[in-house]
């Protein structure tokens, strides 16, 4: 039933998320919730570890997800076997839906009913990643997992805050920084949380 409940889940996520890797943040923020397989700080722990690994950032939240809860449940094997169903029932539905698009795009590439579609489905992508980020934003930096509780807790981490300005300030305008490859600022930002959690941060 596990294995069953992994597939459903992220084949959910995987139908309706909309807009990419982050899109399905929201998602599995909800998941969370309702399933207890991870809690909001995991949640933002598999980010920082799926966008600091190769592939797709809904591909690898998908197998981390299933391999963690199905370790938990069933030992190594059970979490093999849940992080590969988990991944297959993510793409599964996107696999399906861009087989019909691109047999039927030529033909409704220029069909007004498709155009208004496709000019409805940006914004809401946005919105997605949009929320998606602000809830990383609420995780890091104020501790907090929903923003309604932003104001009863105002443990805020200044730290991370400077780090995040400083990456953000190398990577958008100084030229020397910005030709880095990205792979830098992963490992300087890892070994910079290693050294605001041993100092207490």
């Amino acid at each position: 039933m596990l294995y069953l409940r992994l597939f459903w889940e992220f084949f959910k996520t995987g139908l309706f998320s909309i807009g990419g890797g982050m899109a399905t943040v929201p998602f599995l923020q909800e998941m969370a919730v309702r399933t207890g397989w991870f809690t909001s700080a995991e949640l933002a722990d598999m980010i920082a570890v799926a966008e600091s690994t190769p592939g797709p950032l809904g591909v690898n939240m998908a197998t981390y997800v299933g391999y963690t809860t199905g370790y938990s449940q069933l030992g190594i094997f059970g979490g093999l076997l849940g992080g590969v169903i988990a991944t297959i029932g993510l793409i599964f539905p996107s696999i399906v839906v861009i087989l019909i698009i691109a047999s039927v795009l030529a033909k409704f590439r220029n069909n007004r009913f498709v155009d208004a579609a496709f000019y409805g489905l940006r914004p809401a992508s946005l919105g997605l990643i949009a929320a998606a980020g602000l809830s990383i934003i609420l995780i890091c930096f104020f501790r907090v997992d929903d923003i309604y509780r932003l104001f009863s807790d105002l443990s805020f981490a200044w730290r991370l805050l400077v780090l995040a300005a400083v990456v953000l300030a190398g990577t958008r305008w100084i030229p020397k920084v910005k030709k880095l490859h990205p792979i830098f600022f992963i490992l300087f930002s890892a070994a910079v949380g290693i050294i605001f959690r041993l100092g207490g941060a």
